[in-house]
C-alpha cells in the first residue's frame, strides 16, 4: 500500500506541474460548454441547451483526461525509457495503473467543479439529482478509460498511440452520445454506441444529474463492464519498454 501511495503522490505532482496540460483538459471542455450553450444548432430534446449539454460535456472531459491525455503521456513515458525504470522496482503493473488512474480521478473532481460552476453562470439549477451516483459514474467511467488509454500506451508505439488515442477519442466522440442524442443516429449506429463506454457514461452522468437514473440500468451494467475488464486487460497486456 505505501509504494502504491508513493507512486500515487509521484503521479500528482507531475500532472500538477504540467500546467498547459491542465488548463487544455479544464479550458477545451468549458469552451464548448460555454460556446454550444448559447447557439442553437443541437437538439435538446425539450431541454435547456446548458442542461442537456452538461452530462455530455462531464462525459467528454472524463474521455480526454483519463483516456487520451493520459494514454498519450504514458506513452512518451514508456518512450523515454522512464517506465523501464519503474518496472525494476516491486510497484508492479497493477498498481501503476491503479495509481494513474486515481491520480486522474482527483484531476476530474476538479475538471467537474469548474464545469458545474460555469453551468450555474449559463444558467443551470444548482441542484445535482444524486451527487452520490455522479461520483460513482466519475470512478467507473475514469477506471475504464484510463484502462482503455493505458492498455494502448503500453503495448504501442509513442508516435502509433498518439494517433490511436486521437482516432478513438473522434469515434467515441461521434458515436457515444456525447454531443447529441443516441437517438439521432441511424438504428445500426445507436446499437453500437449502446455498447461504447462512452456512451453509457453520457446515459448514467444524464440520469445522475437528471434524477432519471432509474431508466439507465442497461448502461449501468455496460459502464460496469468497461470498468472492470478495461484495467485488467491493461495490466495483462502492458510493456514497460
Amino acid at each position: 500500500m505505501k509504494i502504491l501511495f508513493a507512486q500515487l503522490r509521484s503521479e500528482i505532482r507531475v500532472i500538477a506541474r504540467n500546467a498547459e496540460q491542465l488548463l487544455v483538459i479544464i479550458g477545451i471542455p468549458a469552451a464548448l460548454l460555454v460556446f454550444f450553450s448559447q447557439v442553437d444548432v443541437l437538439p435538446t430534446n425539450g431541454q435547456t441547451p446548458v442542461d442537456f449539454l452538461l452530462p455530455g460535456i462531464f462525459a467528454l472531459a472524463i474521455m480526454s483526461t483519463a483516456m487520451v491525455s493520459l494514454g498519450i503521456a504514458t506513452g512518451f513515458e514508456r518512450s523515454y525509457s522512464v517506465l523501464k525504470r519503474l518496472g525494476a522496482t516491486p510497484l508492479g503493473t497493477g498498481r501503476l495503473i491503479v495509481a494513474k488512474s486515481l491520480a486522474v480521478v482527483l484531476i476530474e473532481i476538479l475538471q467537474l467543479a469548474v464545469l458545474y460552476s460555469i453551468a450555474i453562470v449559463l444558467g443551470k439549477d444548482a441542484d445535482i439529482a444524486n451527487a452520490l451516483l455522479l461520483i460513482v459514474a466519475l470512478f467507473a467511467g475514469t477506471m475504464a478509460f484510463a484502462g482503455i488509454g493505458l492498455l494502448m500506451a503500453g503495448t504501442l508505439r509513442a508516435e502509433v498511440n498518439l494517433a490511436a488515442q486521437n482516432g478513438l477519442y473522434l469515434v467515441l466522440l461521434l458515436l457515444g452520445g456525447v454531443i447529441f442524442p443516441l437517438d439521432k443516429l441511424p438504428e445500426p449506429l445507436q446499437n453500437v454506441g449502446k455498447l461504447l463506454p462512452s456512451g453509457a457514461l453520457a446515459d448514467v452522468l444524464r440520469g445522475a444529474i437528471t434524477d432519471t437514473a432509474a431508466y439507465c440500468q442497461s448502461s449501468w451494467i455496460v459502464l460496469a463492464c468497461w470498468a472492470l475488464l478495461a484495467p485488467l486487460t491493461a495490466a495483462k497486456f502492458f510493456r514497460w519498454s
